[in-house]
């Protein structure tokens, strides 16, 4: 009768948030965020709407950096033009935005000022070149209080090509959208790196602009795609010390296909 009574409760509750009322929001410079608030928007048919700044910024990366860091030295968040959707009229939001040193993108700021979000749930998906999916979700926690903050999605503006499939899995493990999936395995322990496992790791991480460190441990799964690898990593960061992060990749089964890195957890 418990187990009964349970799945009951189970089924409820994913009922439920199959018909509460969804809006997915969202601010794209390059049109990366975008193309994932299209995807979610489309897999789950909910309503959207854009985040854009009065004053827009220029698209160019040195000038978006060098005005971003003004901001965020002087705490003056940009403008924004108002929201064609009213917010009030939904339950869950997905709120998208790149990542911009290491947290949510400035235009993001704003609105966490001039919203609390209260009541609502919160599922932030971010692109980003490296990670911070963990950061800015944390951030969010911390500015919106009065709100439910999910689990995300994050993907590597590099590998936007995955969405489609990855937003499946993620939009149905969480209950936004019916559907049964397989669950994936855990990965496995930490152990020492095999010489393939370090070729691995360099094969899908040397491309990247900026040095992501040495590999120092791996734990990895199988899954009906291929094969994940989970690595510890030492690094230095910006201020000289020594960091520890870990850097996820992602190898197919598809026939050529070559390894990629997937996320930074810094």
């Amino acid at each position: 009768m418990k187990r009964i009574l349970l799945s009951f409760a189970v089924f409820a509750a994913f009922t439920s948030v199959l018909a509460q009322k969804k809006l997915v929001l969202y601010y794209s410079e390059t049109g990366t965020t975008k193309a994932v608030a299209q995807e979610i928007q489309k897999q789950l048919g909910a309503d959207i709407d854009s985040i854009e700044a009065i004053k827009p910024y220029s698209g160019n990366f040195q000038e978006t950096i060098q005005r971003g860091q003004r901001e965020m030295q002087s705490g003056q968040t940009p403008a924004l033009k108002p929201l064609k959707k009213d917010i009030d009229d939904y339950d869950i939001i997905f709120l998208g935005y790149p990542i911009w040193f290491g947290t949510y993108a400035m235009p993001i700021a704003t609105l966490v000022k001039e919203h609390d979000f209260a009541g609502k749930t919160i599922v932030p998906f971010c692109s980003f070149g490296s990670g911070g999916l963990n950061t800015s979700t944390e951030a969010l926690k911390k500015a919106l209080p009065k709100a439910i903050i999910r689990p995300g999605y994050g993907i590597r503006s590099a590998r936007v090509t995955a969405v489609e499939r990855e937003l499946d899995r993620f939009l149905k493990e969480n209950g936004y959208k019916k559907g049964a999936i397989t669950k994936l395995p855990e990965y496995s322990e930490q152990k020492p790196l095999t010489d393939d496992e370090r070729a691995i790791f360099d094969a899908a991480c040397s491309g990247y602009q900026f040095p992501l460190g040495t590999p120092q441990t791996v734990g990895k799964r199988n899954t009906p795609d291929g094969t994940d690898y989970k690595y510890t990593v030492k690094s230095r960061g910006m201020n000289g010390a020594e960091a520890t992060s870990t850097i996820y990749v992602t190898k197919s089964n598809a026939e050529g296909a070559k390894p990629e890195f997937t996320e930074v957890v810094r």
